[in-house]
Parts: structure tokens; C-alpha cells; sequence
């Protein structure tokens, strides 16, 4: 988690480009802190910059150590370390991807998912798998099996029938649904079995689709316009799939009573919070992420299905049964698909995540060809390849030992590639190669090589061809050195430091207390009649609380919920200024709920224990340890900062 806030605090979406040869505002080590590197962090850490001094000096005081701690990191070589240089590898191989795409080419099919997404396809399928390195005869022989199926529906037999018969569909779901998908849009099925669908006519089955799970056949059974994004809310009772028949019942009575109090006039967004068991929901009122085409939120079917069936803001359904238990949904409101220009940044986002991107790739590759000058040559050069290569190349055990030549093979920007560096690609890439023979497989790989170094050559260059691109990467390099070196000099050192934070515990004991606090069973109530009835029950000491519950809930599960602990009254909402003795407390109300409280014994205000308060203490510990070293860092890199510059900011 603390990496992630380093990250989300030091990192933004924006970008911000300035001139690169300004001022300097800060010093450190020698290194100098661009006026524009300096307000490009700012601008992205304040929403509502402020450019007085009071404002500048507070954020630079924070700047500041966030610099002497990537100094330190740098200094001790964390920068070298294998795992993090990695980690850097991958962050910067997504950060790279828009760089490296066609935008005219991507421009389209965003325009084309988007216009998809205007539409949801029901569709069913017949998959046989075929591994992405299957052998050209194992791939004939799957492919021709699917066309005996396709020809056997053409010929009048049922689609669902034919997937769900001997030999046929391989997806382990057509036992039950006969390949039926139900309704999906854009970027709900892997892109290849998306293009096919879209240009299906509905009825029609389709020819042998490849993908990387086998070959399927298609059939589109309806269309219909995208239904939109809905806002909803739910009441939810959870069943356990461990539940007991007892339980299921109850689980549904349960539900079953709370839709009649709907009916009868009670309000959604107070029984959600009373009763609802879904913790991230009820405390609001039930209220749920909106959902639908053009969201990245997606509920199971059948929960959809009854939303979209609403057909006013404030409609409820009765109970719908989920996998996850029982529901009652309400309508908020309903919007049909967003606007083009609102969702044209997610599509984005995920046409650069799948299969699309190759598309834009192959693109884009075609024209850094004119723009860096390439000249191919791969003809004569390529021969010994397809007269050298043998089986063992499949095992990753053929080598190109036997190569003395480097013939070029191509030329870009003046640079050559020749035939070893093929050869040692060939060696680093065996793995999935579909097994064919030599003449075609040299060819595929080579065009897979040249492709490769292309993009590489490019890659290498997007510093500085792009100044946004170089910004950000800074910003994760200094991010991820500072999050290994808090979790070595600080966060780590509290935890595996048990003397000094036992001595930082004695020296602080007085911080660490506990306020007066009651050893106590809690009954909360439905209403002020059970809350009586329960106060009376309880009277009795030989009464105890599961024959209380057995009573008072016996003709509806709502009635009564009991909690029993060692509860702070300064942080329980419902014990707060309520004044209780030993023994039974008389019932009484909060937030529309009673409480009938009876209390075991009184446990007076005392220090805490360090097991007690060790949370606290870690925390404290940590903000101490880390006082203490910046002190050592600012003696050991020192930093000077241009305050004439500083306040020049906003100007």
C-alpha cells in the first residue's frame, strides 16, 4: 500500500512540458533541479496551486526530502540493483507502448471499438483447441474436424446440439450453455473473435476463426442496442456456499422481509444500511459503481439483467438470486453510451492493451522504414539460415556456431544489422515456434527479428524525441528507489528493530493509553418493542444471549443482532456519550436503531501494554526513525535551493 500512495503522490496522468534549459531551483550532490522539473511535480501534486511563499516553502521542504532520500539510494546503488532495474523495465514497457503505435491506425480503431460499443452481439460458439505451436499437420487436422462440424449445422443440424455432442465443442462451458456467450461489446472477447463477429450476419455460421485458444466457429443469434450505463443500489443478504439448507432458508426469509418493508413504504437507503451485508455499499445507502456498456464495472448477468429491466429511476426489483446471495435493486438513473469524446481516453487505454496494438504496430513500423532510411537485404543472407537450421532449434538447443560470415540484412539510419545478430535472436526466440519447415520458419522469425530491432532502435531514441516521455520516467526511477530505501531505512527497520521499539515505548509510555472502557454485550434491536423485550430477558442471569436470539428472532432474522467485546466508547459511535453501570442498561436510540447494552465490568482508564498499542507505537517509531535519519542526510547531501527562483514561480 505505501507504494502505491508513493507512487499516485509522485506520479500523474498529466503531462506538462516546459523548456529544458531553465533556471535551476535546487541543488543536491551536484545535480541540479530544473525552475520547470520543479513545477511540473508541484502543478501535478496540488489541484489548486498556490504560488506565495507559504505555500512554495511548505511543498519545498516536502521536495526536499524526497530528494536527499533518492540521493541516498542512489549513493548506496540501488539504482543497480537486478529486481528494481527490472522493475523499471516493466514500468517503462507500458509507458513506451503509445510511443511505439501508429496514431492514425490507432485514431481508427478506437473509432471502431467505440462504434461497436454501440452495439451488443449475442453469440455462440464451437472452440477446438489448437496450441500456438502446433504443427502445421496438427493444425490442418483440428481445422478440418471444425469444418465438418460447420458443414453438418450448414446441412440443417442444430448449432447447440452439434456443441454440445461427442466430438464437438472443446470450451468445457458447452455442456450447459451449448456455446451460447450471451451478450458482450468491444473488448470482452479477444479481438480476432471480435472482428469476426461484428462482420457476422446474424443466423450465419462462420468459417474456422483463429485465436490464441484454438479455432472456433461463430454464430451470431441477436443484436441489440448497447443498453447503456445504469446507477443502482442493492440490498444484498450473503449466503455462505458452506450454508446449511437451515441457513439458505433463513437467507432468503431474510430478504423475502426486508422486500415487504419496501412494499409497505420503508425507505431503500435506510434498510441497505441496516441490514444489507455487503460492507462496501451499505454505509451509503447501497449505492453501487455504475455499470453497463462504456464502464470498466461489470456485475454478473442475471444482476444486469434485472437492473436494465427497470424501467424508472427509483424502481426496485424483488429479490434476485445471485451466485453471491440475494438482492433487491433500485433504479438511481440510467444513461445511454456516453458521448465519443468522454470515453475516447479508456478505449484508448485498451486498444493499446490487446491485440489491436499489433495492428498500429505493423503500422508504425512501416513508417519509421522511410523515416529512418531502411535498405533490405536479407535475400542472400537468409539461405544459410534455411540450410543450418534442424530440430533441434525447437528444444533450444540449436546453435549458429558454424556461421563465420555477417552478411548485412538490413540497414536502418545508417545503422547495419547482420546475420549474427539474426542468429543470436534465433537462439533467444525458439520458444512457441510453430513447427514448419526451415523455408517458412526462417522467414517468420526474421520478419518477427526485423520488426523487434526496429521498434528497439525507436525505443532507444524516446527520450529525446519526447521530453514528456523522459519526465516520466525520472519520476518512476526516483519513485521506486524511494519506496526500497523507506522500506529498508524506515518501515522495515521499525518492525525488525524489537529492543528500540520497545525503548522508543518506555521512553513514550505516557502517549499510550486507554481510556475508560466497558466489557460488554451488545444487543441492537429492530425496535423499541423488542429493545423492551430483550432488557427483560436479559434481567435474568441464567438467560444468555444465543436463548435471546433463539426468541426474539425466531419469526424473522432482522430482529436482533448481538456483539460482544471490550468496547471504547470514545470510538463506537453507538456507546459515545452514553453513561453505563454494571449490570443491564436500559434501552435507548441511536440513528434510528436501539440498544440494549449489559455491561460485565468497567475497566477504568489505564496505560496500555506495547502488544496494546503496538500498531500505534510501529507508526510512531517509524515517523521517529525517519526524523532521525533525514537529520543524517541532510549532513551528508547537501542541498541548496534558489529562493529567488522558488518565488518566481506563478509569475
Amino acid at each position: 500500500m505505501k507504494k502505491i500512495l508513493i507512487l499516485l503522490f509522485f506520479f500523474n496522468s498529466q503531462h506538462y512540458t516546459f523548456s529544458q534549459t531553465d533556471a535551476t531551483i535546487l541543488e543536491i550532490d551536484n545535480q541540479k533541479v530544473s525552475k520547470s522539473e520543479f513545477l511540473q511535480i508541484y502543478l501535478k501534486n496540488n489541484n489548486s496551486p498556490k504560488y506565495d511563499k507559504a505555500s512554495l516553502d511548505d511543498y519545498m521542504v516536502l521536495f526536499k526530502k524526497f530528494k536527499l532520500k533518492v540521493a541516498e539510494a542512489e549513493a548506496l546503488g540501488y539504482d543497480t540493483i537486478p529486481r528494481l532495474k527490472k522493475e523499471l523495465d516493466g514500468y517503462r514497457k507500458q509507458l513506451a507502448t503509445p510511443y511505439l503505435t501508429d496514431a492514425e491506425m490507432n485514431e481508427y480503431l478506437v473509432k471502431e471499438a467505440y462504434d461497436r460499443m454501440k452495439t451488443e452481439l449475442r453469440a455462440s460458439h464451437i472452440l477446438l483447441r489448437c496450441e500456438p505451436d502446433a504443427s502445421p499437420a496438427d493444425t490442418a487436422r483440428i481445422y478440418t474436424r471444425l469444418m465438418a462440424l460447420r458443414k453438418r449445422i450448414v446441412d440443417g443440424e442444430n448449432f447447440e446440439t452439434v456443441a454440445r455432442g461427442k466430438s464437438g465443442s472443446e470450451d468445457p462451458s458447452a455442456a450447459q450453455n451449448g456455446g451460447d456467450l450471451g451478450y458482450f461489446t468491444a473488448f470482452q472477447m479477444v479481438s480476432s473473435f471480435e472482428d469476426a463477429a461484428y462482420t457476422l450476419p446474424i443466423g450465419q455460421v462462420s468459417m474456422p476463426i483463429r485465436t490464441k485458444f484454438g479455432y472456433h466457429l461463430i454464430k451470431v443469434v441477436d443484436s441489440r442496442p448497447a443498453r447503456g450505463t445504469i446507477n443502482a443500489a442493492h440490498i444484498m443478504i450473503a449466503t455462505s456456499k458452506e450454508a446449511s439448507p437451515e441457513q439458505l432458508q433463513n437467507d432468503k426469509k431474510k430478504i423475502e422481509e426486508i422486500y415487504g418493508k419496501l412494499v409497505a413504504g420503508e425507505n431503500f437507503e435506510d434498510l441497505a444500511k441496516q441490514f444489507s451485508d455487503d460492507p462496501s455499499t451499505n454505509g451509503r445507502g447501497g449505492i453501487l459503481p455504475a455499470f453497463g456498456t462504456g464502464t470498466t464495472t461489470r456485475m454478473v448477468p442475471v444482476f444486469e439483467d434485472a437492473a436494465f429491466a427497470l424501467k424508472n429511476d427509483g424502481d426496485f426489483s424483488g429479490p434476485v438470486q445471485s451466485d453471491f446471495g440475494w438482492h433487491i435493486i433500485k433504479r438511481i438513473s440510467w444513461a445511454p453510451l456516453a458521448s465519443f469524446e468522454s470515453l475516447k481516453k479508456e478505449i484508448q487505454t485498451k486498444v493499446n492493451r490487446d491485440d489491436r496494438a499489433k495492428k498500429t504496430q505493423n503500422s508504425f513500423v512501416n513508417k519509421l522504414k522511410v523515416e529512418y532510411a531502411y535498405k533490405a537485404k536479407p535475400s542472400k543472407g537468409l539461405k544459410w539460415f534455411v540450410s543450418n537450421m534442424d530440430s533441434t532449434y525447437f528444444k533450444g538447443a540449436w546453435t549458429a556456431s558454424k556461421l563465420k560470415s555477417d552478411k548485412v540484412l538490413f540497414v536502418l539510419d545508417g545503422k547495419k544489422y547482420g546475420q549474427k545478430d539474426f542468429a543470436s535472436y534465433l537462439m533467444s526466440n525458439y520458444r512457441g515456434v510453430a513447427k514448419s519447415n526451415f523455408d517458412e520458419l526462417v522467414k517468420n522469425q526474421y520478419a518477427a527479428y526485423e520488426k523487434a530491432r526496429i521498434l528497439a532502435y525507436e525505443d532507444s531514441k524516446l527520450e529525446a524525441k519526447h521530453p514528456a516521455f523522459k519526465s516520466l520516467m525520472q519520476e518512476y526511477h526516483d519513485g521506486i528507489l524511494l519506496y526500497e530505501i523507506m522500506t529498508d531505512k524506515v518501515w522495515n527497520q521499525a518492525m525488525k528493530d524489537s529492543a528500540g521499539l520497545a525503548n522508543f515505548f518506555a521512553s513514550n509510555r505516557d502517549k499510550y493509553s486507554w481510556g475508560t472502557r466497558y466489557d460488554a454485550m451488545v444487543y441492537e434491536c429492530l425496535n423499541q418493542s423488542i429493545a423492551t423485550d430483550v432488557f427483560k430477558m436479559i434481567q435474568n442471569d441464567t438467560i444468555n444471549s444465543k436463548h435471546v436470539i433463539e426468541k426474539i428472532n425466531k419469526d424473522s432474522e432482522l430482529n436482533l443482532k448481538v456483539k460482544t467485546n471490550k468496547f471504547d466508547p470514545s470510538e463506537v459511535s453507538y456507546l459515545k456519550g452514553h453513561k453505563l453501570n454494571v449490570g443491564s442498561n436500559k434501552p435507548y436510540e441511536v440513528d434510528g436503531k436501539f440498544y440494549v447494552v449489559k455491561v460485565n465490568e468497567i475497566i477504568p482508564a489505564g496505560q496500555k501494554e506495547l502488544n496494546e498499542a503496538k500498531g500505534a507505537v510501529t507508526s510512531d517509531y517509524q515517523n521517529y526513525l525517519e526524523k532521525e535519519w533525514l537529520t543524517e542526510l541532510e549532513k551528508k547531501h547537501p542541498i541548496k535551493v534558489n529562493e529567488e527562483v522558488l518565488y518566481s514561480l506563478g509569475k
